[in-house]
């Protein structure tokens, strides 16, 4: 742990003691003494409860077939802290990484965890000198480390209830922290909200003075082949070509219809609704909405297995009753997470109907073994691994041999 990326893990798996603690003044103060960097390159910021990361790398990927020098930040991260920062669809190397948080730790100014990671990006896009960055709102929006960025364009994909404790009781009141990204003057493209959330969203983009762009209203999804897979991607691709219209009005440049195609079916946005073997499908839904797209998307098998873990915190008994009808075999485990819930008080909240078996298998390698061997010799078995973002990183290490982080952490809210 000597090496500089190793430091960075260990500075910040301490600042995980902040927890979430909202608020600007300390990034802005931070960025401030690092010489503004994220004053040197244009940004898209992307907030929505669920589809932000994809409609990130979407955009992302069009944008650098397009040509331009692109920066990616995303969270939470699957197996390496590293991933959430990219430069051209790579990810910036830890020891990189660890180099710029040393002038981020000399500022003097106690950042969370996440605000840390914004910083970080902010700096190694400014010293790449990217031409774009496609910034993924971490949580809410109002008050997010991103949103000291200063965008040409932002979106919303999608409101739902998550992170209540956080964000507000009702679908108006996070609507309200969601719609907050908005800029006077800045278009505010939107995915599919619900009637309330719309016009929370349309009130505050009103007295921001932000301009509206809806989806199926001022633009539409495009007739293309996607490299993710799942009905809902398509409003997810649909934005994320709105967006990339905009960068290239915004920036003087012509989009071309080839660049968008080949954009959308070159996008590589690992753990979702990923292909791991042919009877294994891993999918990051971590909450009710993500469940339920996550079961409107899943192929007809003759037999089907669910190896879960889900976090404290989330609406369980909700994402099992999405998930459950669609699945002869539901296997709990534990996530990585310290946050997981015991797999014993996971398997209780799993429906009984149709005669469905339930098992508890702590290790999840060992849940997955458990999983394939419950759907073997079955035409078509499938093995279906989600309900945590910790889980799905931990399955795809094993199975890829992933290099893992030697401290794994993340956000303490992810």
């Amino acid at each position: 742990m000597n090496t500089a990326y190793g430091k960075l893990l260990a500075r910040l798996q301490s600042a995980r003691t902040l927890g979430v603690s909202f608020g600007l003044d300390r990034v802005r103060l931070a960025l401030e003494r690092l010489g503004w960097p994220e004053r040197r390159f244009r940004a898209v910021q992307i907030a929505g409860t669920n589809g932000k990361g994809s409609t990130a790398a979407f955009l992302e990927s069009i944008l650098r077939f397009a040509g331009l020098r692109t920066g990616l930040f995303t969270s939470p991260h699957l197996c390496r802290f590293s991933e959430r920062i990219r430069v051209d669809g790579r990810e910036v190397e830890g020891e990189r990484l660890g180099n710029f948080d040393e002038a981020v730790a000399a500022t003097g100014v106690p950042l969370t965890y996440f605000e840390i990671s914004a910083v970080l990006a902010f700096l190694a896009f400014a010293e790449a000198n990217v031409d774009l960055a496609v910034l993924e709102t971490g949580l809410g929006g109002r008050l997010d480390a991103t949103t000291a960025s200063h965008p040409l364009a932002c979106a919303i994909t999608s409101i739902a209830l998550d992170h209540q404790d956080l964000l507000g009781k009702t679908i108006r009141e996070i609507a309200h922290e969601k719609a907050c990204i908005a800029r006077t003057g800045v278009p505010l493209f939107l995915g599919p909200l619900p009637a309330e959330a719309l016009a929370e969203v349309a009130q505050v983009a009103h007295k921001t003075g932000a301009p509206l762009r809806r989806l199926g209203v001022d633009f539409i999804a495009p007739d293309f082949p996607l490299a993710l897979a799942g009905a809902h991607q398509a409003s997810n691709a649909a934005l994320a070509v709105a967006l990339a219209q905009e960068v290239a009005s915004n920036m003087g440049f012509v989009l071309q219809r080839d660049v968008v195609k080949h954009g959308l079916a070159e996008t590589r946005w690992p753990g979702r609704f990923e292909r791991m073997a042919a009877d294994i499908l891993v999918d990051c839904a971590h909450n009710a909405e993500g469940a339920a797209a996550l079961a409107a998307a899943l192929p007809a098998t003759s037999r089907c297995a669910l190896v879960v873990s889900i976090v404290q915190g989330k609406d369980a008994a909700a994402m099992l009753a999405a998930l459950c009808p669609h699945f002869d075999f539901v296997v709990a485990t534990r996530s990585p997470s310290e946050r997981s819930l015991p797999p014993e008080e996971l398997a209780a909240l799993v429906p009984r109907d149709r005669g469905r078996r339930v098992e508890v298998v702590v290790d999840p390698g060992l849940a997955l073994a458990r999983a394939r061997a419950l759907v073997a010799g079955a035409p078509n078995g499938l093995v279906v691994v989600a309900g945590s973002i910790f889980l799905v990183g931990a399955v795809r290490a094993r199975l890829l041999n992933e290099p893992v982080d030697a401290i794994v952490g993340s956000d303490p809210m992810p």
